[in-house]
């Protein structure tokens, strides 16, 4: 390695900083405003039609015939291939 770094700390010149910061709050309004906002959000992304337990049942049934049907096909591929 070529570079030689100082071992003497730079000088850094910064201008003020301002001892006494303002903070600004927010007002009741604009708290309820976010609020309602966010409630309005959630409200417009529910679902529009609400799944039956039945549908979901057949659903979860559908799943894990999916899965069983593909380990039994992975298991056939893996019995029929030839060995290496």
């Amino acid at each position: 390695m070529q570079t030689t770094l100082t071992t003497i700390p730079g000088r850094h010149v910064h201008s003020p900083q301002p001892t006494h910061v303002q903070v600004r709050r927010v007002g009741t309004i604009d708290r309820l405003a976010l609020h309602l906002g966010i409630a309005l959000i959630a409200w417009g992304r529910r679902p529009l039609v609400v799944e039956t337990h039945e549908r979901r049942a057949n659903r979860v049934e559908q799943e894990l015939a999916r899965r069983e049907f593909e380990r039994v096909y992975d298991d056939a591929r893996r019995l029929s291939d030839y060995p290496r």
